[in-house]
């Protein structure tokens, strides 16, 4: 399967202001090219290691797969429903939020959704300009479709980070306001880097996968939330602060059922029960 052009929502001084930044990031930053497509475990492009493999998620139980190798509309219309300041498009065979200074941009895929699953994403982020705020680069589960989205409250993270830094966070959030916090440090974030992230969601569990290894494990039954979800990708300001223009990128999504047992055991520290400021 692979998805539609999706719209694009930008203003005139929006478009200005991003061509400048890129075209000055490319004058003044001459190092700034495309890598090679490779996770820190995938070897050549486009990187067959990953959790869905090393776990065995591969064998059976594909649900959906995104590869984004073309533009696609399907009897049921275009799947990912753009939101925010930017533009969201495909190129060279990846989905691409391209932001401009102000204000964050959005992908969300408009399926009904999922309660259980495995679900995972190779991406990576570019940042352009300089001097302003670094964008927060997301991919998460969200409820589907209209459902109420609680101002984040039931979101589950496969990985958030700023550009540039170190420290990939994951998370899980269940009502009222408890955030399950866990992190995968050391890495290397921005750049062009290419990573994968997974989360294995059952009824019993969630699982955090980061470059084809399990890096947190939540067994606690008050992680459970039991509301249908699909991924949304995020580019995050910071308020009204003028940002950096910067992009991220989706080389592929997958979604697999639970019918696969794991081929490695999952065991992983658990997170950090912690509270959430924002939900509503």
């Amino acid at each position: 399967m692979t998805s539609p052009l999706v719209a694009r929502s930008r203003s005139r001084r929006g478009r200005v202001a991003s061509l400048a930044a890129v075209v000055l990031a490319s004058v003044l930053s001459p190092v700034l090219t495309s890598t090679s497509a490779s996770a820190d475990h995938g070897g050549a492009e486009p990187g067959p290691v990953h959790a869905g493999t090393t776990y065995g998620w591969w064998h059976k139980g594909i649900v959906w797969r995104e590869e984004f190798e073309a533009p696609y509309s399907g009897p049921t219309g275009p799947q990912w429903q753009a939101s925010g300041q930017g533009e969201v498009v495909h190129q060279n065979g990846m989905l691409t939020l391209n932001t401009t200074t102000q204000g964050s941009l959005s992908a969300k895929l408009g399926f009904e959704g999922a309660v259980v699953g495995r679900w995972e994403t190779r991406l990576r982020s570019r940042q352009y300009g300089r001097g302003g705020a670094r964008f927060k680069v997301m991919t998460e589960l969200v409820p589907a479709g209209d459902r109420d989205q609680r101002c984040g409250a039931q979101n589950i993270a496969l990985e958030s980070y700023r550009i540039g830094t170190s420290k990939a966070n994951l998370y899980a959030r269940t009502l009222p306001d408890v955030a399950w916090k866990g992190a995968k440090a050391g890495m290397d974030l921005g750049r062009d880097r290419w990573h994968t992230y997974g989360v294995e969601v059952t009824r019993d569990r969630i699982s955090w996968f980061v470059d084809a290894h399990v890096v947190h494990t939540e067994r606690r039954p008050e992680i459970w939330s039991d509301v249908p979800l699909v991924p949304r990708f995020t580019m995050e300001a910071k308020g009204q602060k003028t940002m950096n223009v910067s992009r991220m990128q989706m080389d592929w999504i997958r979604h697999w059922s639970l019918e696969a047992p794991n081929d490695l055991p999952v065991d992983a520290p658990p997170t950090r029960r912690g509270t959430y400021g924002r939900a509503c």
